[in-house]
């Protein structure tokens, strides 16, 4: 019995098609196995008939039954060839179907993915913008803590800086009103000082210019009698040696006066 070559879909799965060919190669397989039995009983067959006719007959019947087997193992080879070749074209024919098919498969994915139509395609997208919404979300709220920390990095350092400019301030202060009071001190040492040394000059000018009018080789200068009142201090040192003690007297008093201050 030969087989019939069976009409090719117009289009199939790859389920179908692997089913098809499944079914194929198991008739294939049992078919070639049926046909090769059947071939290997007819030859043992005629080699036995062979064998039973050379030992019994020697007649010209047994010449013609072997030539009919002959023909029939022929004929039957020829149908099992021809069955292989319409299976072997049958399976080219599927598997180049399948090859189509799964071409055709692929490109009407890529185009449901282009589209953004493909459930493979858009449940791992709307996972991926699940996961990109969290992740902004996230990076949020770290902005948000280290501008706060920023934030408050920024006023310590300049709430720092405001103590530090105001004890540097109150320091320059001290030190500048230190030395202008250093400096007024100075300045009132130097006027007392040009004070006393213009009093003693003009005194001293003074009594040269007395003791020039009581000189006594003067005949026409009188002595007048000397009058004194309240206490009087008679100096016998010199008018040099008077500015000096006089000057040290009065920075004595000074430093007296500026330590009480600085006590209350």
């Amino acid at each position: 019995m030969r087989l019939t070559s069976c009409q090719e879909p117009k289009s199939m799965n790859d389920g179908s098609a692997c089913v098809v060919i499944d079914r194929l190669f198991s008739n294939y397989k049992a078919r070639g196995h049926t046909i090769m039995e059947q071939v290997k009983m007819e030859q043992d067959t005629g080699e036995s008939d062979k064998s039973s006719d050379e030992d019994t007959e020697s007649s010209g019947s047994e010449e013609d039954s072997s030539e009919i087997d002959e023909e029939e193992s022929e004929r039957r080879r020829a149908e099992c060839l021809e069955d292989m070749a319409t299976l072997e074209h049958q399976f080219s024919a599927l598997k180049e179907r399948l090859y189509e098919e799964r071409v055709k498969q692929v490109d009407e994915k890529l185009e449901e993915i282009r589209a953004g139509k493909a459930q493979d395609y858009w449940r791992p997208l709307a996972q991926l913008e699940e996961n990109m919404t969290i992740r902004i979300q996230v990076a949020g709220i770290l902005k948000e803590l280290r501008l706060q920390s920023i934030q408050c990095k920024f006023e310590s350092e300049e709430v720092a800086a405001r103590q530090n400019m105001e004890s540097d301030k109150i320091i320059l202060y001290d030190t500048v009103k230190q030395e202008l009071e250093d400096r007024i001190r100075r300045l009132e040492e130097d006027r007392h000082n040009i004070d006393i040394s213009s009093d003693l000059w003009n005194e001293s000018q003074s009594l040269r210019r007395g003791k020039k009018k009581q000189d006594p080789l003067n005949p026409e200068r009188r002595r007048k009698p000397v009058t004194v009142t309240g206490p009087y201090i008679v100096y016998m040192l010199r008018d040099v040696d008077i500015i000096e003690d006089w000057t040290h007297i009065k920075k004595a008093l000074k430093q007296q006066s500026q330590k009480r201050k600085s006590e209350f």
